[in-house]
């Protein structure tokens, strides 16, 4: 009897040690970080990956057939408005030129002794005249032959006949000088597009063709882009593209430089979306331009497209999940406990959620701890 006393009191001391030890050992190890929620603004944004591009990008091209002399500009150079760019062999055109603007001399001499000898004509024809009208009185007075008096006629009508021949030979000689100075002007305009100016203030993005070589019209020699419409092509999937609006505010990251964010806003959505990979073209203009940008260079946007302010706030990985249900773990009484919550906002890190109160002690879970409970003890 008395071995069972003694048995049993030890049982029941290594039970009450157990339950201590469970109590006062085992539990307390069962420690979470602990955060609280803050009150502040959130940015809800629409993240979307594209390429450096441009609205205005200029093919210098040629103008002409031939020989290229010299390319005065190369890949990653500015350029200004007006600037010479480049130099065609312009082979005989100078050479035509000068024959045309002798021709034009040459029909302008022409039509000024034209000109001088109709001046002659008409005085003559006045001399014609007044002998004709004289000899006409005499006739009538029987003082001289009529042969004589024909004679005086066929002076006359041949000197008129000669001055029409005179404006006829004037008109003509008019015509001529206007073809050839139209010819002239033909062969100037010819020879200007063998040198080739900027059209725009830009940055040269290419350099196609090399000196002497021999292209054909309307060739490719250079690509100028208008640093003015610079932008981002960006390309958003259409689930999450429908509250994007003109102007809205963006953040821009280049792969040549990830540790930078450049500012820029939504210059343009285009009207149509891919059938094939229902994504939307979204153009990013920069708020400053880079420099130097290359075109085509990989770039991630992040477009602000709604915020909230004096909003409570949590950071994404507090978000708990119960079947179907949202909330938080957060310590209650030293216990652990989930408390529902609902989503307002989606930040790039952070969310705004209603249905909780700034003074709670959210549980943060973690790999090294134990998966939290309803109940848990929490230190």
């Amino acid at each position: 009897m008395n071995k069972v006393i003694k048995y049993l009191i030890i049982l029941a001391v290594i039970g009450i040690s157990s339950l201590t030890f469970y109590n006062k050992v085992y539990i307390p190890k069962s420690t979470f970080k602990t955060i609280s929620p803050e009150i502040g603004s959130i940015d809800v944004s629409v993240f979307g990956i594209g390429n450096v591009g441009a609205k205005n990008i200029y093919s210098i091209d040629a103008q002409m057939g031939g020989k290229i002399i010299s390319i005065l500009s190369d890949e990653g150079l500015w350029v200004k408005k007006g600037d010479l760019l480049i130099t065609m062999d312009t082979v005989d055109i100078p050479e035509l030129l000068d024959a045309a603007k002798i021709s034009v001399s040459k029909t302008i001499s022409e039509l000024e002794a034209t000109q001088q000898e109709l001046k002659s004509l008409k005085i003559q024809k006045n001399l014609a005249l007044i002998t004709y009208e004289r000899y006409a009185k005499l006739r009538n007075q029987s003082f001289v032959s009529q042969a004589e008096y024909d004679k005086t006629k066929a002076d006359l009508d041949t000197i008129t006949a000669q001055i029409e021949a005179s404006y006829a030979r004037s008109n003509s000689v008019k015509i001529e000088i206007e073809r050839a100075r139209k010819g002239v002007e033909s062969l100037k305009v010819k020879l200007s597009r063998y040198k080739i100016f900027a059209p725009v203030s830009g940055y040269v993005i290419a350099k196609q063709a090399e000196v002497s070589q021999t292209v054909t019209p309307s060739q490719s020699i250079l690509r100028i882009v208008d640093p003015k419409t610079v932008w981002i092509k960006a390309y958003i999937d259409e689930k999450i593209s429908g509250k994007i609006k003109v102007g809205q505010k963006t953040n821009i990251t280049l792969r040549s430089q990830n540790d930078k964010t450049f500012n820029g806003y939504v210059k343009r959505i285009v009207a149509q979306t891919d059938a094939i990979t229902q994504e939307r073209e979204v153009n990013i203009a920069f708020d400053k331009l880079p420099i130097p940008f290359y075109i085509n260079e990989q770039a991630e946007v992040i477009i602000t497209t709604e915020r909230f302010t004096d909003i409570v706030k949590v950071p994404s990985t507090a978000i708990a999940y119960q079947g179907e249900k949202i909330g938080l773990w957060i310590k209650q009484t030293d216990k652990a406990h989930f408390h529902e919550v609902e989503i307002i906002a989606r930040g790039e890190k952070e969310l705004g959620i209603s249905g909780l109160n700034t003074d709670v002690k959210i549980l943060i879970a973690s790999p090294h701890n134990k998966a939290l409970k309803e109940g848990m003890n929490i230190n």
